[in-house]
């Protein structure tokens, strides 16, 4: 095994580069060292290439994978030549937190503790390297299905789960439960949370995006798609038991709860980048709405996406717009499409 890697370090937006640093190694018996052989571009990562998420540099770039074992400590859980699907926040699987599923607020770790994320927080690696030291393997690392393409489950690692946390449990309320998603800002995210609800059996999943191309793979994933068209004025022709927000403006929002039905459920999975958002709350408070916004606990829905993809009922692969080389990665980050997945050279 070589002492030095190849690693894309994040530098400035529009600067990424490849450097040559440390080959990681085990430093406890629950470690284990993953070769990527998959990465995704999260929503968040097309962002912070931009610039238009500011996150400080530099630091080891990537966070969505599947990858292969190379090496693990004799409490790992996982053995060399294991294909393993790599959440992207670092979790004990022990703490208080963890135990009740939150496992993106693990209380052994600082916080927002995860890997190619780094911004001023703890460096943990990033999945466009040649490897990656993955702490609590014993309980992080998730094997891949037999038969599930590492290409079309590398953003299980992260924007899946998000998609899918946002109707996921609120359909286990309200089986076969009718399902909106206001597309936008996490374009990824929602449109995997249309076709999670197509999977989960919801009807009817309307997907609303002023993104054509978005509308396509959310059609492709068995959800109906329509144009948003706030900026013409559109008001809710209908109201929903869940509401998926992902568009990231305060008029999609406003538009998301005005769209729910009585004591529905409205998820916000995108970021909203102003200090505050206007929220009309006095809506929210007659209907009797309950609002949710979070970073996604990965970990805790990796298991229930994985057994769907290998199921055959959710298919990430009509979100990936191109697959493409690591050696493509510095290049390509600021591509506009929902999602790039990387595999290496």
């Amino acid at each position: 095994m070589t002492n030095t890697m190849q690693q894309l370090t994040f530098i400035k937006p529009g600067n990424l580069e490849w450097h040559e640093v440390a080959f990681p190694k085990l430093e406890h018996a629950t470690d284990a060292i993953v070769r990527p052989i998959a990465v995704a571009r999260c929503d968040l990562d097309l962002y912070i290439a931009t610039g238009i998420v500011p996150f400080p540099g530099p630091f080891a770039f990537g966070h969505e994978m599947v990858g292969e074992v190379v090496d693990a400590g004799e409490e790992a859980g996982v053995v060399p030549g294991q294909r393993v699907v790599v959440p992207f926040q670092i979790s004990c699987g022990a703490c208080k937190s963890c135990k009740r599923g939150h496992t993106a607020s693990c209380e052994s770790v600082p916080p927002y503790s995860a890997f190619g994320l780094g911004g001023g927080r703890v460096e943990y690696g990033g999945a466009l390297s040649n490897a990656i030291r993955v702490p609590y393997a014993d309980f992080m690392l998730v094997p891949l299905p037999q038969g599930v393409d590492p290409v079309a489950a590398a953003s299980a690692a992260d924007n899946i789960p998000d998609g899918w946390r946002a109707v996921a449990p609120q359909l286990a309320e309200y089986p076969g439960g009718s399902v909106l998603i206001v597309g936008g800002l996490a374009q990824s995210v929602g449109i995997y949370a249309a076709g999670a609800a197509v999977a989960l059996g919801a009807a009817p999943v309307l997907y609303l995006d002023d993104n054509e191309g978005n509308r396509n793979r959310a059609i492709a994933m068995g959800a109906t798609a329509e144009p948003l068209g706030l900026d013409r004025g559109r008001a809710p022709k209908k109201q929903f038991d869940i509401v998926v927000e992902a568009a990231g403006t305060a008029d999609a929002l406003a538009f998301a709860i005005r769209s729910c039905v009585p004591n529905g459920v409205v998820t916000s999975v995108a970021m909203h980048l102003g200090a505050t958002t206007p929220v009309p709350l006095s809506q929210a408070y007659y209907k009797g709405l309950r609002f949710q916004t979070s970073r996604a606990s990965a970990r805790t829905w990796l298991p229930d996406v994985l057994h769907c993809i290998a199921c055959g009922k959710l298919h990430p692969e009509h979100v990936t717009h191109n697959v493409l080389t690591f050696a493509d990665a510095a290049d390509a980050m600021t591509d506009t499409g929902p999602k790039l997945v990387f595999v290496p050279d």
